[in-house]
C-alpha cells in the first residue's frame, strides 16, 4: 500500500535529434519470431542543445517483422561529436501501424508519422565528458522516411 500517495511521472528533457541515413534493406527471410531484415546505417547527423556530430558509417538496424502490423527494431551505431568524443547507441524500439501502412514502410514508401507508433529505448554510452550517459535512461520517438530515420531522444529526469 502506498498510503494514498499519487505517483509522480518523471520529467523528460530533450537530448537531441538523430537523423540516420539508411541504405537498402537486406532481406534475410522468415526466421524465429518473424521475417528478418538488416538495414545498413551509412551516416547522418546528431543535433542537440549541448552537442552536435555525425553518425559514423557501419551501423545497422536489425528488424523483425513480428506480424503484418508490428516491427521490432534493434539498431546499433556510433556518433562522433564535434568535440571528437564518441557516443554509441544500442536502440530497441517498436513500430506499429495498420497492415497497409507497415507494408508501405517496408516497401520504402512514405507514410505520415502520425499514423505510425514508433517508440524506442536507446542505451547511450559516451567517452570523456559524456561518460555519464550510461548512467541514465533515455526514450525516443521515431519517424521512418524512405532514406532515413529521425529519432527525437529524451533524457528521463
Amino acid at each position: 500500500m502506498r498510503d494514498n500517495i499519487e505517483p509522480i511521472a518523471p520529467a523528460l528533457e530533450y537530448f537531441g535529434t538523430i537523423t540516420a541515413v539508411v541504405d537498402e534493406p537486406v532481406e534475410l527471410g522468415a526466421m524465429h519470431g518473424g521475417a528478418q531484415r538488416v538495414i545498413p546505417i551509412t551516416g547522418g547527423t546528431f543535433v542537440g542543445p549541448n552537442a552536435g556530430g555525425e553518425i559514423l558509417p557501419g551501423g545497422a538496424d536489425f528488424q523483425t517483422l513480428r506480424s503484418a502490423t508490428v516491427t521490432e527494431l534493434r539498431a546499433k551505431y556510433a556518433i562522433r561529436l564535434d568535440s571528437g568524443h564518441c557516443i554509441t547507441i544500442d536502440n530497441f524500439g517498436l513500430r506499429t501501424g495498420t497492415e497497409e501502412d507497415i507494408a508501405a514502410l517496408v516497401a520504402g514508401d512514405p507514410v505520415p508519422a502520425e499514423r505510425i507508433y514508433f517508440r524506442c529505448v536507446p542505451q547511450l554510452m559516451g567517452s570523456g565528458p559524456w561518460g555519464w550517459l550510461s548512467e541514465r535512461i533515455f526514450i525516443g520517438t521515431g519517424t521512418r522516411h524512405p532514406d532515413r530515420v529521425v529519432v527525437d531522444v529524451f533524457l528521463v529526469a
